[in-house]
């Protein structure tokens, strides 16, 4: 979906509420990860979330917003998936503060999924949550947004699941010209400059 098919999707959802609902949750997002690398996307065993991980991989390129390229999380991985796809489990038992933990959830998530999720919120890790209603992901959740199956919502349902994953991609690389996104930016900058500690 390209940004004016985004926009034209926006003007249409309008009246929902959908497109303000994803830009809060986006900003969240981009708010709570704080180096590139930070942020592990990860799916339930049934659903890897490519597609969210590929928006997500093209904001932050366009944007410049390194931040936003996520880490693939992965429960299962084939012989011979390329480096940048044989991120396993353990990367979120290493999940550590000033790291973000974005489960996507179209489905109830797994025991285990939720064991490290709460695992890694217990490190310090923010934790964010896209599902279809899941009171225990939910209640583990710094930050939740919530797209109703449509058997719940009804035959009007506003959004579908995908599209919920659309409106965040697109609203997370936005630029919103906050105070906070200056002194992140300016934070960035020094540490470049300065490089690594001795």
């Amino acid at each position: 979906m390209n940004r004016d098919e985004v926009d034209a999707l926006r003007a249409l959802l309008a009246p929902t509420g959908w497109p303000d609902r994803a830009r809060t949750f986006a900003r969240a997002l981009r708010g709570s990860t704080a180096r590139p690398g930070g942020l592990l996307l990860v799916g339930t065993p049934a659903e890897e979330p490519w597609h969210l991980a590929a928006h997500l991989d093209d904001e932050a390129r366009y944007s410049g917003i390194e931040e936003l390229a996520p880490t693939l999380v992965r429960w299962t991985i084939p012989a011979g998936a390329p480096e940048h796809l044989r991120v396993g489990l353990e990367r979120l038992e290493a999940a550590q503060r000033g790291e973000t933990l974005f489960v996507v959830s179209p489905e109830t998530a797994p025991v285990p999924l939720l064991e490290r999720a709460a695992d890694a919120r217990r490190a310090g890790a923010t934790l964010l949550a896209l599902n279809q209603g899941d009171p225990e992901l939910d209640g583990l959740a710094h930050e939740t947004l919530t797209v109703p199956p449509a058997a719940a919502a009804g035959a009007a349902a506003p959004v579908s699941f995908t599209v919920a994953q659309h409106l965040v991609s697109a609203a997370a690389g936005e630029r919103t010209g906050s105070r906070r996104g200056v002194r992140q930016r300016l934070a960035h900058l020094l540490d470049v400059v300065s490089g690594p500690s001795a």
